[in-house]
């Protein structure tokens, strides 16, 4: 997040165009120079891991984050009701919205924080694994599965998809480490990422990782954008 400019919330390739002042297509080229496809089948570990530390819930505030979510991001009730039943979605101190990462066990292993004020913000909590598990929703296993660039996303594509299991890899990633092991409880994968340069490029850079994996590209922006649109 570039904060002196109010912009961000990105990938790698966002990042690298805002620090080197690139465009798309030559940020992209400097990703795949400095860490060639090669190596994006293995996991980068880095030296120093900050301990997670998971926003505590705040009951006081849910009624702004469950406001968010059925007012401006036209998500059903029914459809978020059981997660904030469960905590798996729950509201922050700072009335963010906090969707969490599980891992096989169904311990948090991370989470994606939304803002619900005026001001639009997104991050993760301190700490958080993203390839130690997922946000989802729906069937655990035997359901066709749709890959998505954020909870958001993944919520208003089960919304729009209620046949499928719909899976946050928490940003653009081309090659989550979990992702393998998809395979053996799905009967198709999609990838589901934004219809936008980012979400093309990671998409076709996943294929080409995963060539069974198919592209299922939203017909707006994103699928939140096209739940909103019906």
């Amino acid at each position: 997040m570039n904060w002196s400019r109010g912009v961000g919330g990105g990938g790698a390739i966002d990042l690298v165009m805002d620090l080197n002042h690139r465009g798309f297509m030559e940020a992209l080229g400097w990703l795949e120079h400095h860490f060639p496809a090669g190596g994006a089948a293995q996991s980068i570990e880095p030296a120093f891991q900050t301990s997670l530390q998971l926003p505590s819930a705040n009951p006081q505030n849910l009624w702004r984050v469950q406001a968010y979510l059925n007012n401006q991001r036209r998500l059903p009730q029914a459809l978020i009701e059981p997660l904030l039943a469960s905590g798996r979605i729950h509201a922050d101190s700072r009335a963010n919205a906090v969707f969490l990462l599980l891992d096989q066990s169904h311990h948090p292993v991370g989470a994606e924080l939304r803002g619900t004020t005026n001001r639009s913000w997104r991050g993760m909590a301190p700490g958080s694994q993203k390839d130690g598990g997922f946000f989802e929703i729906g069937p655990a296993s035997g359901s066709a599965i749709i890959l998505c660039e954020s909870a958001i996303d993944a919520l208003s594509c089960r919304a729009l998809h209620p046949q499928y299991r719909c899976i946050s890899t928490a940003g653009a990633r081309p090659n989550p480490r979990w992702l393998p092991s998809l395979f053996k409880e799905a009967v198709e994968i999609f990838c589901g990422f934004d219809a936008d340069p980012t979400g093309d490029a990671m998409a076709q850079a996943m294929i080409r990782l995963h060539p069974s994996i198919q592209r299922l590209r939203p017909s707006n922006k994103d699928w939140n954008d096209l739940l909103k649109s019906r």
